[in-house]
């Protein structure tokens, strides 16, 4: 269901989880766009040369993806914070399921408060953190 009211929104509600591309074709694009073009997010031999488990996802394409989940469950809401903590880092080409839950609703305001996680298929937390979001009343 998607939300487009204050009044839609539950306390508690588990937002529907989103499964972003991590293909290293598109990690690539968004490196490429963002101007990182560096072999740690587009080459997984090359990352592995620099010590890492593979090409990483940047942080910031993460953050993207927290965002896209919050607009897919509400798609008019105004994202005003994306706070993450990174845990582990999130490797391209792998499964990641990207969560939130409503854990405060302030109905004065309009603002919305989401517990957000990016989980791998293993359900370890890479990423966790907190959104606040504005819903119209």
């Amino acid at each position: 269901m998607s939300i487009n009211h204050l009044s839609e929104v539950e306390f508690g509600v588990e937002l529907p989880t989103f499964q972003p591309d991590t293909s290293l074709a598109n990690v690539k694009k968004f490196a490429i766009a963002a101007g990182w073009n560096s072999p740690r997010f587009t080459d997984h031999e090359a990352a592995r040369k620099e010590g890492l488990p593979g090409a990483l996802i940047p942080g910031i394409m993460s953050q993207g993806f927290l965002s896209a989940m919050i607009h897919n469950w509400a798609p008019g809401a105004e994202i005003r914070l994306v706070d993450t903590i990174f845990r582990a880092p999130c490797v391209v080409d792998e499964r990641y399921h990207i969560n939130g839950v409503v854990t405060d609703i302030d109905e004065e305001s309009g603002e919305v408060e989401i517990d957000l996680t990016v989980t791998n298929d293993a359900q370890e937390t890479r990423v966790f953190g907190t959104a606040k979001v504005m819903i119209a009343n």
